[in-house]
């Protein structure tokens, strides 16, 4: 009775922060658990001692390809970066420089490496350029999570600090990765950096804009896996941007965009390409003849599914251009075109006829017909005399009868001249072979006078 108890608050015990524990400070129960006991919450000493021992412990390095490395250790880290994503996702005050800086340069050590040699040679199939999954995953993926989590949570005048030019390059340089899901990662912050830091957007663009030229006129022939996700984040920026365009938006699409027509791995990324050059051309649709005049320069001569691909990206830009600018195309389109049915590629020839389905494009046609129709018509007789496949004989019937509507005088006038034409070139081919043929007779005889003599 007699005795003196102790007070629990004169021994404070100190409790383990586990990862159970971490995952539970973010349900609703718990927030209330501590609104009733504020006894129970983590000081803010306290808090920052366990994140700064998770970042130690964080930045250490594993390359996933030395055998000496121990498999229990690396799935250490990852519960550790686990348990710090948690700590920084359930924090509510925001973070300060001291946890910041040690906290990037984790970041950095961890992301930020040299990336396995690009093979050699591009393929000629989207199809065979294949992931490569990166060994060190398990641990980039949280990486890139708790990146994700500061941008989200911090003000950008406390992250000014700590991402800076240099930072966004060195991000930059991580899109040649060949795995898939670190380029979403990727692709997801830059957006975020993006839309949070307005003062460098400039600067970002130019950055990307530096990756391109490389890859067109220096590297064309290393793949670059992440030309396709960069046009991407391209894709979004130009549906921010105001009409009329401004001058630098202009240059990217005829210094940029037209150029990475050229490269021979293009059907890898011409997806996203076609997209941002469309979404130009929606906003400035006078811009359209630049487009046509650029994708024709960079026409390939013996890919065909390049060729089919261009096609697509053609019919495309007419669906989005104004009537007003259909003569302004109208003629090297169909040029084209005529050239593509007239293919012996069976492919390139069908892909080019079905074009005539779209009304558009036999409204750009009719804008122009006198200038298309001499064109279209030779072409027309010479897949239905020569080609040798029925299949294209068959669509080439059908767009004849689609033309004959449209103007049928002016059919059969072309008609004709074709015809005449026809026959000049063969009477001047039968000139010339009996020409050919007096010369090889008086050869003849000025040889046998020789030997005579």
């Amino acid at each position: 009775m007699g005795l003196m108890r102790k007070n629990p608050k004169s021994s404070p015990k100190k409790k383990s922060l586990t990862l159970k524990h971490l995952f539970d400070l973010d349900s609703p129960r718990n927030d209330a658990r501590n609104d009733i006991s504020p006894k129970k919450k983590f000081s803010s000493d306290s808090m920052d001692e366990e994140i700064f021992s998770l970042i130690s412990h964080c930045s250490f390095i594993y390359s996933f390809t030395d055998p000496k490395e121990s498999p229990t250790q690396q799935d250490l880290k990852r519960l550790k970066l686990i348990q710090l994503h948690s700590v920084l996702r359930s924090s509510k005050r925001p973070f300060q420089t001291e946890i910041l800086s040690p906290l990037f340069a984790m970041l950095s050590a961890n992301l930020f490496r040299p990336l396995p040699p690009s093979s050699s040679t591009l393929p000629d199939d989207v199809e065979e350029l294949a992931a490569t999954p990166t060994a060190s995953w398990p641990h980039l993926q949280f990486a890139y999570d708790i990146l994700l989590q500061l941008l989200v949570k911090t003000e950008q005048k406390v992250l000014r600090d700590h991402i800076n030019h240099s930072f966004i390059l060195n991000l930059l340089s991580l899109f040649r990765s060949e795995d898939p899901r670190e380029r979403e990662s990727l692709k997801n912050i830059y957006h975020q950096i993006y839309s949070k830091f307005t003062l460098y957007r400039s600067f970002m663009r130019k950055a990307m804009n530096d990756v391109f030229l490389n890859f067109i006129f220096e590297t064309d022939q290393i793949k670059h896996s992440g030309i396709g996700d960069l046009l991407e984040i391209w894709g979004s920026i130009i549906n921010g941007f105001t009409v009329p365009l401004k001058e630098e938006h202009k240059n990217f699409l005829m210094r940029i965009l037209i150029p990475l027509h050229k490269p021979k791995g293009m059907m890898a990324y011409h997806r996203q390409l076609a997209y941002c050059v469309c979404q130009l051309v929606q906003k400035e649709p006078q811009l359209c003849g630049v487009v046509v005049r650029g994708i024709l320069r960079y026409w390939p001569v013996t890919n065909c599914q390049k060729e089919v691909l261009l096609i697509g990206e053609l019919e495309d830009v007419v669906e989005n251009i104004d009537s007003d600018y259909y003569r302004m195309v109208a003629l090297p389109l169909c040029t084209q075109i005529t050239k593509c049915f007239n293919s012996w590629n069976s492919q390139v020839a069908e892909r080019a006829l079905y074009v005539w389905n779209k009304e558009k494009f036999v409204k750009m046609a009719s804008e122009a017909v006198e200038d298309v129709f001499p064109i279209l018509v030779e072409g027309m007789e010479k897949n239905l005399k020569n080609h040798w496949s029925k299949s294209v004989k068959q669509l080439t019937e059908n767009v004849k009868e689609m033309l004959q509507e449209m103007d049928p005088n002016l059919y059969l006038k072309c008609l004709s001249e074709l015809e005449f034409q026809e026959c000049a070139a063969y009477h001047k081919e039968m000139r010339r072979k009996q020409m050919w043929e007096r010369l090889e007779m008086a050869a003849t005889r000025n040889q046998l006078h020789c030997i005579m003599c």
